[in-house]
């Protein structure tokens, strides 16, 4: 049961940190520097993904539409910045620490990543055990070492392209969070 319980945690941590999106956007653009950068953001946005478990731990999945409209705004705008960021080639943080900093903020601010937690995490929480948590996290970590590794290693030379994929995957997110958020807003 062990097992088979941290084997699902596993893969459901890589569905949590491996799809494309805007923190991946972020890990490969500054694995581009070096994959220490790009493990920076990884783990920042683990961070976050550990206060996200304790919100949803704590609170058993109640989250307002109040909250959630403010989520979407803020992360949609944050978002358009780290897209304009990409593609001047001046991220916002310029050391390790500083991009440990910028994958926290994204993961909190970050509308689906905190929709995973409000759903796949409270699934996670109600119907498995703590080894399921423990597979989970094992996951994130898996994919923060070898995603920034990989980029790191073969993306010489793709610098541009990376950089292009990456604002547009979070240019895309972002106005697509935005007009979320609005018609929420609107009603």
């Amino acid at each position: 049961m062990f097992i088979y319980e941290y084997g699902l945690g596993i893969l459901l941590g890589l569905s949590l940190a491996g799809p494309p999106g805007s923190v991946n956007s972020v890990i490969a653009n500054e694995s581009l520097k070096s994959r220490l950068h790009g493990m920076g953001v990884g783990f920042g946005a683990m961070t976050a993904d550990s206060i996200l478990f304790f919100i949803v731990y704590l609170t058993n999945g109640i989250i307002t539409e109040a909250i959630l409209k403010v989520i979407y705004i803020i992360g949609g705008i944050f978002m358009l910045y780290l897209g304009l960021s990409v593609l001047r080639s001046r991220m916002p943080s310029k050391t390790r620490k500083g991009n440990y900093f910028l994958g926290l903020s994204m993961g909190l601010t970050n509308p689906f990543q905190i929709i995973w937690w409000f759903t796949a995490g409270f699934f996670l929480l109600k119907e498995l055990s703590i080894f399921s948590v423990t597979g989970l996290f094992s996951g994130i970590v898996i994919w923060i070492s070898i995603f920034p590794y990989v980029i790191w290693r073969f993306g010489t030379g793709y610098e541009k392209y990376i950089k292009i994929g990456s604002a547009t995957i979070i240019f895309g997110f972002a106005i697509y969070i935005l007009y979320v958020g609005t018609v929420l807003i609107i009603g």
